[in-house]
């Protein structure tokens, strides 16, 4: 049996709303490309046996700009939150037993190397979830990485509910994952959406894992600007700087 097998999950339902159009965020084109074809690609060079898309903002042209990708498509619609988005992939995945591992849609300078050191990070570390981390320059208002003293995650949490020692973590969230699948599905189920937002949040099955006695752990990766999402597009011409030619 092949332990390093996983299937992609990307979540890319988001409609992007600070990109200030009516484009849904995934199909913004960088070099000529919507931001989805590069996690797409990432994901099939890193190995992945199976890729889902969690879509919903003009599903109808993600699915036909994307026909020939290989890709399985499922809906979000309402959009409750990223725990939500994860789990309309149930039926999908729920009896895979690979590994998961999340990507965003918009993440496009993720190289497939890093997803490839993710998952042998994870298994090397017996972990039940992994996230992908980084320590990018103040300020900013990422969800910060609360680890005990033996360098195990113990939850994340968003800037906004940080305390001020919390805001000082310099380690953050990218919102990349890989999870054992059979844990992720459960765990969503007892996730709920008790908080500010009225959203299920996919962050919230690390302090279950923690209270089920499984291990979390971060893998760090080194150059900030390859984990950075595209929310502006300000940011998408930065994003062009940096993609390999």
């Amino acid at each position: 049996m092949n332990e390093k097998k996983f299937c992609a999950l990307i979540l890319a339902a988001g409609k992007g709303t600070r990109m200030k159009s009516d484009i849904a965020k995934v199909l913004h084109e960088l070099r000529g490309k919507p931001l989805l074809h590069y996690s797409l690609v990432a994901a099939k060079e890193a190995g992945a046996e199976k890729i889902v898309a969690v879509i919903g903002h003009q599903a109808d042209k993600v699915k036909e700009l994307f026909s020939g990708s290989g890709c399985i498509f499922v809906e979000q619609n309402p959009q409750l939150g990223t725990g939500h988005a994860v789990l309309q992939a149930k039926d999908v995945l729920s009896d895979y037993d690979g590994l998961t591992v999340i990507l965003c849609g918009d993440v496009p300078l993720l190289k497939s190397a890093t997803i490839q050191s993710l998952v042998d990070n994870h298994l090397a570390g017996k972990a039940a979830v992994s996230v992908l981390t980084t320590i990018p320059p103040p300020p900013h208002a990422y969800g910060r990485i609360v680890k005990d003293d033996k360098g195990n995650v113990l939850k994340i949490v968003e800037h906004k509910d940080a305390t001020e020692d919390e805001k000082k973590i310099g380690e953050i969230n990218t919102g990349i994952y890989c999870v054992d699948t059979k844990f992720l599905f459960s765990a969503l189920e007892k996730v709920t959406d008790n908080n500010q937002q009225h959203e299920y949040y996919l962050t919230d099955i690390i302090e279950i894992a923690c209270c089920e006695g499984r291990k979390v752990k971060s893998f760090i990766v080194s150059d900030y600007i390859e984990v950075m999402g595209i929310n502006t597009v300000e940011e998408l011409s930065r994003a062009e700087k940096y993609l390999p030619v």
